[in-house]
């Protein structure tokens, strides 16, 4: 049986990281981040993180126009090989209508299966 996203392609459009909200940070992600961007714990959560409502986890924070710090112009990444479970979880563990309204991928992947 085939599943609806087996074909899913991201187009890096970026829609999925330009829109404010919580991209939480399980636990580990800090470091790793971190130690990719060649920080120290301390200054990469001062720098990049905010804690959520709850107190209880950290979200990176969001550029002015809501899309996330770590979004560079061209719609690619700038911690690729260490993005965050959540991020990468897109769009199989999580997505909404307006991402899947806006999202290149989705909208390729809805030409072929018409």
């Amino acid at each position: 049986m085939s599943h609806e996203l087996d074909n899913f392609v991201c187009r890096c459009c970026g829609f999925c990281c330009s829109f404010s909200g919580y991209v939480l940070l399980a636990e580990g992600e800090d470091e790793k981040i971190a130690a990719f961007l060649n920080l120290d714990i301390y200054q990469f959560i001062e720098q990049y993180t905010e804690v959520v409502i709850s107190r209880q986890q950290l979200t990176l924070t969001e550029q002015a126009n809501g899309r996330c710090i770590f979004l560079q112009d061209d719609n690619l990444c700038r911690i690729q090989a260490v993005k965050p479970i959540q991020c990468t979880s897109f769009p199989y563990e999580w997505r909404d209508k307006n991402v899947e309204k806006h999202c290149a991928g989705f909208a390729a992947l809805r030409a072929t299966q018409e």
